[in-house]
């Protein structure tokens, strides 16, 4: 059976969503990707959503919007985007945080750095996934 994975920042509009875009692409075979909040926003970050659709062809806005943690279901782990206000308190049988900096009304460039952190910690999450280390 899949676990179940939730990227959650805040907002739920820019991080925990390209986080949740690229577990689909690259982890879709091990687990179920969800992102989600404790606010919401009325639409993802355009800049990622640009950015993603730029690098990977995944269209966000067509796929994804803004979620609160209650929207999703139970999940086998957590993974916190980074918060530096209050992190959502969250019910997982692991739980991690990447401490990303969150790229909103900063360069492409910074966008593209957050997004490059994120796939390789996508690809790190399948591979400690498949080895079973939670």
């Amino acid at each position: 059976m899949k676990k179940k994975v939730a990227f959650i920042c805040v907002h739920n509009s820019c991080r925990s969503q390209i986080a949740e875009a690229l577990g689909k692409l690259y982890g879709s075979e091990v687990f179920e990707s969800y992102s989600a909040g404790t606010e919401t926003k009325p639409e993802i970050n355009q800049d990622a959503v640009r950015i993603v659709k730029d690098i990977y062809k995944i269209d966000m806005n067509k796929t994804q919007k803004s979620k609160l943690l209650t929207d999703v279901p139970e999940v086998d782990i957590a993974i916190k985007m980074g918060c530096n206000v209050i992190c959502p308190t969250v019910f997982a049988e692991h739980i991690e945080d990447w401490g990303l900096e969150d790229p909103t009304g900063k360069s492409d460039e910074e966008f593209i750095k957050v997004i490059n952190t994120i796939e390789e910690k996508i690809k790190d999450l399948v591979y400690r996934i498949n080895n079973r280390e939670f």
